[in-house]
C-alpha cells in the first residue's frame, strides 16, 4: 500500500499464481475476464492464514464457532448502519451455494425465479439447479444508468414466478440499487407472496461516494420474505478458500437456514472461514485502499478510452471492480471479447455470457496495476486500427 493506495503485486508473482485467471491462457495474454484481484491479500488476511498453517490448523469447521459471523455483524453496522444478528446466520462453500439451497426451499419445482439481465452468468444454471425455472425481466437502461423494472417484476410475479434473485450492488454494470427502489420491491413481492434471495457478494466493494443499502434492511417485508448471501470472497479475494454465509432477518427465514443438512455447513473452508473473520475484522484499512485503487483506476480506464478509443462507452460503475463496455461501435460482433482475445491479446468477459442484453458488451477487471488499465486500452486501440 502506497499513500493509503493499495498496489498490485508485480507481474512476474502474478504469473505465479495456479488460479483460472493465470492458467487459462498464454502468457501473451492479458487476463482481464475472471472476478480475482491481482492485489496482495490483506495483512491480517496473510497473519491469520499463517497462524493456522503453522499450527497444523487444518481441520473441520467448528459449528459453534460465532467469530466469523459477529466480525461479519460488526462490518455491516460500521459500514451499512444494519446490524444482522450474528444468530440469523449460517455459513457453506460459496453464494453460489448459498442460492441453489436458499432456492430449494422457497420453490416448488418449475417454478419462476425472475432474473434482471445483464447479470451474472451462472444465476441463469443455478435457477435450474435449485428446481426451477429462469424468468427474465431485464434492467431498465436509460442510456445513462441502469434500473430494476419494478413493473416487469410485478407482471411476472402476477403471471406466477415465486422468486427473485437480486444482485445487489449488480454485476456486471455495478449499479448499487438505491433505498427507495429496494422498498418497492419489497413491497410488490410482498403482495403476490413471493421471496427474494439478495446477493450482495460485491457489497464491501461500494465505492465509497456511494451507499451501499442490504436488503434485508429495508422493511419488515424484507426480512419476512427475504434472505441474503454473502461473503468477503469479492472484497478480500478469497474465493479459492470457499467461505459464504446465509443471512436472515425473520424467524421464517432463521428456519429455513436451520432446517439445512449439517453437510451443508460442514462443506464450508477452515481456512476461508478465518480469512472471513480477519478480513471483516482487521481488513477495513486494506479494503479502503483497494477500493481507492479501484476507483482510480476506473477514472484512468475513463481517461485512456477517451483519448484512444472514444467510441468504446463505460458504463460507469458504483460498485465492484468490474467495468461493463459497450464496444458495439467497433464493429468487433456480438461478442467482442473473442475479438479482443484473438486480435488484442486481452481476455475480458464475453458480453453475452450475461444474457441477450450484453451483445456488443464485454466485462473488463480493474482489480490490477495501472499499468495493466493502459496496456490494455493500447491492445485493443491497436486491434481497432
Amino acid at each position: 500500500m502506497v499513500d493509503g493506495v493499495t498496489r498490485a503485486d508485480p507481474m512476474g508473482v502474478l504469473r505465479r499464481r495456479t488460479s483460472e485467471k493465470w492458467r487459462t491462457y498464454p502468457e501473451d495474454v492479458l487476463p482481464m475476464f475472471v472476478a480475482e484481484m491481482d492485489y496482495p491479500l490483506a495483512p491480517a488476511i496473510t497473519a491469520a492464514l499463517r497462524e493456522a498453517i503453522e499450527v497444523g490448523d487444518t481441520g473441520y469447521v467448528d459449528p459453534h464457532d460465532t467469530g466469523a459471523a459477529e466480525a461479519f455483524a460488526r462490518f455491516a453496522a460500521r459500514t451499512w448502519d444494519w446490524s444482522p444478528s450474528p444468530e440469523r446466520m449460517g455459513w457453506t462453500t460459496d453464494v453460489s451455494v448459498v442460492i441453489v439451497e436458499s432456492l430449494r426451499r422457497l420453490i416448488e419445482p418449475g417454478d419462476g425465479v425472475i432474473i434482471t439481465p445483464p447479470v451474472y452468468p451462472p444465476f441463469f444454471t443455478l435457477i435450474p439447479e435449485a428446481g426451477g425455472t429462469v424468468v427474465e425481466v431485464p434492467l431498465l437502461d436509460g442510456g445513462n444508468a441502469y434500473a430494476l423494472d419494478l413493473d416487469g417484476i410485478d407482471a411476472a410475479l402476477a403471471r406466477g414466478a415465486r422468486a427473485v434473485l437480486l444482485c445487489n450492488p449488480h454485476n456486471p454494470v455495478g449499479l448499487v440499487h438505491g433505498r427507495q427502489e429496494l422498498v418497492e420491491l419489497s413491497r410488490v413481492v410482498d403482495r403476490h407472496g413471493a421471496s427474494v434471495v439478495s446477493d450482495e457478494i460485491h457489497a464491501p466493494l461500494t465505492h465509497r461516494r456511494e451507499r451501499f443499502t442490504p436488503y434485508l434492511s429495508v422493511s419488515d417485508e424484507a426480512r419476512h420474505h427475504g434472505i441474503t448471501a454473502a461473503s468477503g470472497s469479492k472484497a478480500f479475494n478469497l474465493a479459492g478458500l470457499k467461505t459464504a454465509m446465509f443471512v436472515a432477518g425473520s424467524d421464517r427465514m432463521t428456519g429455513l437456514i436451520r432446517s439445512l443438512p449439517e453437510e451443508v455447513l460442514f462443506r464450508t473452508g477452515l481456512f476461508g472461514l478465518i480469512a472471513t473473520r480477519a478480513g471483516f475484522a482487521h481488513g477495513q484499512d486494506w479494503l479502503r485502499g483497494t477500493l481507492a485503487a479501484i476507483e482510480d483506476n476506473v477514472a484512468l480506464l475513463e481517461r485512456e478510452l477517451a483519448t484512444k478509443l472514444p467510441t468504446v462507452r463505460l458504463r460507469h460503475p458504483q460498485a465492484t471492480y468490474l467495468a461493463w463496455l459497450d464496444l458495439s461501435a467497433l464493429g468487433w460482433g456480438e461478442d467482442p471479447a473473442q475479438y479482443a482475445l484473438e486480435h488484442a491479446r486481452v481476455a475480458l468477459g464475453n458480453g453475452p455470457q450475461f444474457g441477450t442484453q450484453g451483445a456488443g458488451y464485454a466485462r473488463m477487471n480493474l482489480a490490477c496495476a495501472p499499468e495493466t488499465v493502459v496496456e490494455a486500452v493500447d491492445r485493443l486501440a491497436a486491434a481497432a486500427g
